[in-house]
């Protein structure tokens, strides 16, 4: 039986015609909720609406680009008209460009970090001021490994992760002095075997691909549920490739650098040539009239699980049995003496 108040929460997630996105609306609506579906691509809404009512939920489907902030200011309000306060936001939507830095056309670089950090920014701007006034709400912004730990071919990208990073900490510690009771919280992902791999803009030779442990998007949906249902934790990290990389960039960054000089080009590719008139979603969205669904093409090569998450959502289970082992330890030791 679902809890009341998860039935009547209003949610909002961007980017959710496919991958996080659309795992994340799809989770919420399983728990009841009314969800704000916000992405470009029509067809991909529609069909990921269609899911979130089967699961349980009661959705709206909005067109918007997030990289226009007056289209996402109208958003806000027609959820708020249509479905009632938002509790929860989450910021989702992206686009990219896997390449060499020096092959990235300056109007692509502004358009990703258009899309891929200003519109964290204008729909936070949108929301935020809503939620202050009703003392009550939490933005989830999902961001990456990549936030802390960039990686070659994907400077665009990194970029607007590591600018996610900051613009979070910053407004987080305004929060914090003005004791608001509206949360924001981060979510650090790892890969995740989602549609962007067959739809970002590529000039690699080779089809892009993430980079291997692989995880699927329900793993990425679950902890994004669990920070909005914690959003007193500043961030959530989702996966042991993420802890790892973020630890060894943290203790030694220039060997990390080396490592990554001399397999991240690789590691990125299939041995598949990449077709160089694919279609691509940085301008326009390639799920308008075909949806693209959930999942990517890497299923056979994905974790639907992550043990560190369940680790990081289990501290005082964990700490719990970590004390009772150690009590018995020493008991058993003074007995056989």
């Amino acid at each position: 039986m679902r809890d009341s108040s998860l039935r009547n929460q209003v949610v909002a997630v961007t980017g959710a015609s496919g991958g996080i996105g659309r795992a994340s609306a799809i989770a919420f609506g399983a728990r009841g909720a009314k969800v704000a579906l916000l992405a470009r691509g029509c067809a991909g809404l529609r069909a990921a609406a269609q899911q979130v009512q089967a699961a349980g939920g009661h959705p709206l489907a909005v067109p918007v680009d997030v990289a226009d902030p007056e289209q996402v200011a109208a958003a806000v309000e027609r959820i708020e008209q249509e479905l009632g306060p938002i509790d929860v936001w989450v910021n989702v939507a992206f686009t990219s460009v896997f390449s060499p830095f020096d092959q990235i056309r300056p109007e692509e670089f502004r358009r990703v970090t258009e899309v891929s950090y200003l519109g964290y920014v204008y729909a936070t701007m949108a929301v935020l001021p809503r939620m202050k006034d009703r003392q009550s709400g939490t933005i989830v912004q999902v961001g990456s490994a990549l936030a802390y730990r960039g990686i070659p071919l994907q400077t665009a990208y990194c970029g607007a992760k590591h600018a996610i990073q900051g613009f979070h900490e910053a407004l987080r510690c305004e929060l914090l002095h003005e004791r608001s009771a509206v949360r924001v919280t981060m979510v650090q992902l790892p890969a995740v075997n989602t549609p962007q791999f067959s739809w970002v803009l590529s000039r690699l030779p080779r089809r892009p691909q993430p980079v291997p442990p692989i995880y699927q998007p329900e793993v990425a949906a679950a902890a994004v549920v669990y920070a909005a249902d914690h959003p007193g934790r500043r961030e959530h990290w989702v996966g042991g490739s993420t802890m790892g990389t973020l630890v060894a960039n943290a203790v030694a960054p220039g060997l990390l650098d080396r490592y990554l000089a001399r397999t991240g080009f690789a590691s990125q590719q299939t041995p598949e040539p990449c077709d160089p008139d694919r279609p691509d979603n940085l301008w326009e969205p390639v799920d308008s009239d075909s949806d693209y669904g959930t999942r990517g093409r890497f299923t056979d090569r994905s974790s639907a699980r992550s043990v560190q998450l369940w680790a990081s959502q289990h501290h005082g289970l964990l700490g719990s049995a970590a004390l009772l082992g150690a009590a018995a330890a020493g008991l058993l030791r003074r007995r056989s003496r």
